[in-house]
């Protein structure tokens, strides 16, 4: 199904390679004015091992970067709360300057003020991950069903991208179907070199993708492909999309699917909500929705969680769409970057639920 060879089993059903962080969140007050923060553990790889596993139940695992001090010791913690076995490059600090776990800073916005998201990255031990630093053919031992990595490890130095094409062709030798999410960001790429340079890196990274996650932008700024000549009607509209498609898989024709989230913002909390995919040279779209959202950081990777795990479970390819467009609508209503819904709550909402009380 969907143009893919997916292993029916594996002692892991899905690894991935990127940067763990931890997200300093403060709520609806602005940082210049806050006193407080919650502290969420993500990153965008991690975060999709971490829904896979604590929702869906399936085996997961994240080879990062992990540093022996008690900001990694948080992280550390949970990560084996989310149930995500960890292959942990580890680090040592030196008290002072690091290396670091990097700190992401993330207000929610409310209303008519937007989120703000700003980073400190500096000296962080994920971007210096090299190859060589993870022992692939024992991470793969006992078989992998599917292997991801996104564009937010790429862009973190010049060694990530090496990290992730010698695990993709690690887990391509072992079976695997192997994802990548573009996730383009303007701030960690204008670092190196900006849109050409994460052109460069990400088209060697894409020769071994099966498949891709990623909107209109990832597509222009991440892989190169122009843009549309004529706009969308609105932000809901696939049509453009899909019209970017043919040039994406005449650049990378391995790629056998390519999906994406589709939002129209109204305010910081109010979203309307789809997601669309190209499976196997067809279309499908899922349905749209009005979110009330209470924090919007991890819907992306909300969604990637619930198609692959359709994907996985062998679910027929409109339903893998409802499935992760399911996931990520619910991700959007949970504090943090990582799932609290449970698989029935997914299918119950991809199946049209409401959301009446449960008694």
């Amino acid at each position: 199904m969907y143009g893919l060879q997916i292993p029916p089993a594996g002692a892991l059903d899905f690894v991935s390679v990127g940067a763990l962080i931890h997200r300093l969140d403060p709520g609806i007050i602005p940082f210049r004015k806050a006193h407080e923060c919650q502290i969420h553990v993500s990153g965008g790889e991690f975060n999709t091992a971490a829904n896979l596993a604590d929702c869906f139940g399936l085996r997961t695992g994240i080879a990062t970067a992990m540093v022996d001090y008690p900001i990694g010791d948080l992280i550390a913690e949970r990560v084996r709360a989310m149930g995500v076995r960890p292959f942990y490059k580890h680090f040592k600090h030196d008290g002072v300057r690091g290396p670091n776990m990097a700190t992401v800073y993330s207000d929610r916005g409310q209303g008519v003020r937007a989120p703000v998201v700003f980073y400190n990255r500096s000296n962080e031990a994920a971007g210096l991950l090299k190859p060589g630093d993870f022992n692939w053919r024992e991470i793969f031992a006992g078989g992998v069903r599917w292997f991801h990595s996104g564009g937010i490890f790429a862009a973190l130095s010049e060694t990530t991208s090496e990290v992730i094409i010698e695990g993709m062709q690690a887990a391509k030798a072992a079976g695997a179907v192997v994802s990548f999410d573009l996730n383009y960001r303007e701030k960690l790429w204008s670092v190196w070199g900006g849109a050409g340079r994460a052109q460069e890196v990400v088209a060697r990274i894409v020769k071994n993708v099966d498949v891709l996650v990623g909107n209109e932008e990832d597509l222009q700024k991440s892989l190169g492909i122009p843009g549309p000549e004529v706009a969308a009607k609105s932000k809901l509209d696939p049509s453009v999309f899909f019209g970017m498609i043919g040039d994406v898989i005449a650049k990378h024709p391995q790629v056998k699917v390519v999906a994406t989230t589709l939002r129209e913002v109204h305010s910081t909390n109010r979203h309307s909500w789809s997601a669309v995919a190209w499976i196997d040279g067809k279309t499908y779209q899922a349905p749209t929705c009005e979110l009330d959202v209470l924090d919007r950081v991890g819907g992306g990777d909300g969604f990637a969680a619930g198609m692959f795990y359709g994907m996985m479970s062998g679910e027929p390819p409109e339903e893998c769409v409802k499935l992760g467009w399911a996931h990520g609508a619910l991700l959007t209503t949970f504090p943090g970057d990582t799932t609290m819904a449970t698989v029935a709550q997914v299918r119950a909402f991809a199946q049209g639920g409401s959301a009446r009380i449960q008694r």
